[in-house]
């Protein structure tokens, strides 16, 4: 009960909401991107599901995350896989106005996704709340349970956001992409090069987001040219 009331408990706290707040935009997008298509129940459902899947991956990550980034290529391989995530997420823009296809896209296609790309962005995310949280045990319980109605409140209104304006939509997409180089480039076998270049950084970061965006619309457009001929 006195660690409750200590200074210190309220000051880590503090951080891992703030860190929360900060970090569940991404993934916030994501899961709206993710869901978009889906009928409204099934829609709800996968919000729930895939937030909370979400922050059970998080708590999983948060033991194995520090040691994970250890390995070689490990962040190169999951930059490239957010960059397909992106374009897939992208592709699949036509379809959100096609019931049939949503209907097709399916809760746990939707959920998958989501847990997918919540993996690779979460390696880095899940160190500043263990930081943040100090070896507190109930701090760190406490700032996973935060980051639930934050995601899920978050995802709620992008998706609405981008049923009004659909250029979210592509925007999105380009974040999926920004945080995809930027993993590519905090892999610590570049980390020497990146450090003696640090423009490397935001060249990848821009890169990817531009890459996104346009194979993710070309793969849009084939997409409809091959619906439209068969």
């Amino acid at each position: 009960m006195d660690a409750l009331l200590g200074a210190d408990f309220w000051i880590g706290l503090f951080k891992i909401v703030w860190i929360d707040i900060i970090l569940s935009g991404d993934n916030a997008v994501v899961i709206a991107l993710a869901t978009r298509g889906l009928p409204p129940e099934q829609q709800k459902k996968a919000v729930m599901f895939g937030s909370g899947a979400a922050v059970l991956l998080r708590v999983a990550l948060t033991v194995i995350a520090a040691k994970l980034m250890q390995l070689p290529f490990v962040e190169v391989i999951g930059g490239l896989l957010l960059l397909w995530i992106g374009m897939g997420l992208l592709k699949s823009e036509d379809d959100a106005a096609d019931s049939g296809n949503a209907v097709k896209q399916g809760m746990l296609a939707a959920v998958r996704t989501i847990l997918l790309a919540d993996f690779v962005m979460s390696l880095d995310n899940v160190i500043a709340v263990a930081a943040a949280a100090g070896g507190n045990v109930l701090l760190l319980i406490l700032g996973l349970a935060i980051s639930i109605p934050l995601v899920v409140f978050g995802s709620t209104l992008m998706i609405k956001l981008m049923a009004r304006f659909p250029i979210i939509v592509t925007l999105g997409a380009a974040l999926i992409g920004w945080v995809a180089g930027e993993t590519i480039t905090n892999d610590h076998v570049l980390q020497g090069f990146v450090q003696e270049h640090p423009w490397v950084h935001y060249a990848a970061a821009a890169g990817g987001a531009v890459l996104v965006i346009l194979l993710g619309k070309w793969m849009q457009t084939r997409a409809t040219a091959q619906s439209k001929n068969g």
